[in-house]
């Protein structure tokens, strides 16, 4: 299975012809992902082509900020570099925008080329770095509550029941929610899987149920996987959209067009050197989970062509010779005779 990258890559191509070209041009490019996200690389004045900034635009910037003060971990994410600076105010139709000093750039760090290459995926990581900042603000939760437990010897093995934490509701795309709950013992995050069709949602199941297998055969560390193809996890039945469903019913009505993937993360996928992994992790597997839906259809579309061809040549040799006819034909000399062709 291929491991996709966190990074943009366009916006990172971007970057290095800028950090590595001699010659100081002006730019105004725009990056989209797939995702609707946005990335601005300009140059504000014509006249200085060595001052450029770069923008982002997230269509969930404003749950970020309310569950994740997002301004602030950027601002602490992006704040230790004497080669950029992050603007007080961002660029008009954007939500973060850092200012680079391509000048300064080119008299330090293409010395030393492996800075250079960090410089340029921290940069990169812009989108990463964003999202980010409600699992941080969920991880940080957790150790709150952790140290509670802790403190009034809770069993860290018994569910927590009733419990009153808010959950973050992050919509990363359209129509799509990522849900983050902290707990005493544990850190739930719960994807909305949307199905473009009913052959993908088999896929899916089939795919998951593989996650499930491989965690219980070798990869016992890995967190939980659950699938509910219809009915929303119960750590959602406090949320205003979720009040009304009724549990356990299939009828109609009760069922949701979204498909919903939890997460359960455990204190070992939480301490403190596992969690910016965890956190890349978990971002991408919405895209790692659609990417590979689609890579088992095309590889079961082009087994059955194979196939096809297959049993089409096998039907072209079975087909028998064309039935042999008598044609009478005459020679010049008036002699008549059959040829049988």
């Amino acid at each position: 299975m291929l491991n996709l990258e966190s990074s943009n890559l366009s916006l990172e191509k971007t970057l290095r012809e800028l950090f590595t070209t001699e010659k100081s041009v002006s730019i105004d490019r725009i990056v989209s992902d797939f995702d609707n996200t946005l990335f601005h690389i300009s140059t504000p004045d014509p006249a200085e082509k060595t001052k450029i900034v770069l923008s982002i635009f997230l269509k969930c910037y404003n749950d970020l900020v309310k569950y994740g003060d997002v301004d602030s971990y950027l601002r602490n994410a992006y704040n230790d570099s004497q080669w950029y600076t992050v603007l007080d105010q961002p660029e008009d139709g954007y939500n973060f925008s850092i200012f680079i000093d391509l000048q300064q750039i080119s008299t330090t760090v293409l010395a030393s080329p492996e800075e250079m290459e960090s410089l340029i995926a921290k940069l990169s990581l812009l989108k990463r770095n964003a999202l980010a900042a409600p699992f941080d603000v969920a991880f940080k939760r957790y150790d709150v509550l952790a140290q509670e437990a802790a403190v009034k010897n809770v069993d860290l093995y018994v569910p927590e029941e009733n419990s009153e934490e808010a959950t973050s509701v992050i919509n990363y795309r359209e129509d799509e929610t990522i849900y983050i709950r902290p707990s005493h013992d544990r850190v739930t995050v719960i994807f909305t899987a949307l199905f473009k069709d009913e052959t993908d949602k088999i896929f899916g199941n089939v795919f998951l149920q593989e996650f499930v297998d491989a965690r219980k055969r070798s990869i016992q560390n890995a967190p939980q996987v659950l699938f509910s193809p219809y009915e929303p996890p119960l750590e959602l039945r406090g949320l205003p959209e979720f009040q009304n469903f009724n549990y356990g019913q299939q009828s109609a009505t009760s069922k949701y067009d979204k498909g919903f993937v939890t997460f359960v993360l455990f204190p070992r996928h939480l301490v403190p050197q596992k969690r910016e992994n965890t956190i890349t992790q978990i971002q991408l597997f919405r895209t790692y989970f659609h990417y590979h839906i689609k890579a088992s259809k095309a590889y079961l579309h082009s087994r059955m062509r194979k196939r096809v061809l297959e049993y089409l040549k096998i039907l072209n040799r079975a087909k028998p010779d064309q039935e042999e006819k008598d044609i009478e034909r005459k020679t010049a000399s008036g002699r008549r005779f059959v040829q049988r062709i």
